[in-house]
């Protein structure tokens, strides 16, 4: 998918010579983060509301608090996962956008990601998630599409929820008429099944023969 038409333009940005009062105006403005600060067209950073809520002489340019300015930003060409990666780990709701000429274009809003992702196939076709469990040094993403696959699913997608020095863990979503079937298959070949449904005859085996034992203890 292509994010460019989601870049924006509707805050300007500000200059590192502006000052502190002014990135405080625009704080109170519009509900963001951080504003980005440009030079020349060039990103020098983002400065952050909470930061400038700690200036007590807001009337100096941003250029004296320049210790206070984050660098981060997300390509033109940027994937909607990467995006949200980058929305996370920078702790925002505002990204800046350059070019591959390293120029500023403008920003995404961390609203108009998410409506993007949960638009895609994977979150909002109908489908049932199976978490799955297995050794890392068995794990194959070939071998999970393959078993939902030869059991007459589809696989709508699949991501690593979990991962340890060990074990992986992955969440994967199909549409299926019977998915007991799948999650048989999902053990015979050693999986875990972390998740739990109502149609799992294999547990709700195990449910039958613990309470048939229990009433045989209490006899």
């Amino acid at each position: 998918m292509n994010l460019k038409e989601y870049i924006l333009n509707e805050i300007k940005e500000l200059a590192i010579s502006d000052s502190i009062k002014d990135a405080q105006k625009l704080f109170k403005k519009f509900p963001i983060t951080h504003i980005p600060i440009v030079e020349d067209n060039h990103l020098l950073g983002c400065l952050s509301e909470s930061d400038t809520q700690t200036i007590e002489d807001n009337n100096g340019p941003i250029s004296e608090h320049a210790h206070l300015i984050n660098f981060f930003f997300a390509r033109e060409n940027v994937t909607v996962l990467e995006l949200v990666k980058l929305f996370a780990d920078n702790d925002c709701n505002m990204m800046p956008v350059l070019n591959k000429e390293q120029q500023y274009l403008g920003y995404f809003e961390l609203s108009d990601t998410l409506d993007i992702f949960s638009t895609s196939p994977f979150l909002y076709n109908d489908g049932v998630e199976i978490v799955v469990e297995k050794l890392k040094k068995e794990f194959s993403t070939s071998e999970t599409s393959q078993i939902v696959e030869s059991n007459n699913g589809r696989l709508l997608g699949m991501y690593i929820s979990k991962e340890t020095p060990d074990m992986i863990q992955a969440t994967v979503k199909v549409v299926s008429e019977d998915i007991n079937e799948i999650i048989q298959t999902f053990r015979r070949y050693n999986y875990n099944i972390v998740s739990q449904y109502k149609d799992d005859f294999y547990l709700q085996d195990l449910k039958d023969r613990s309470d048939y034992l229990q009433k045989y203890l209490d006899m």
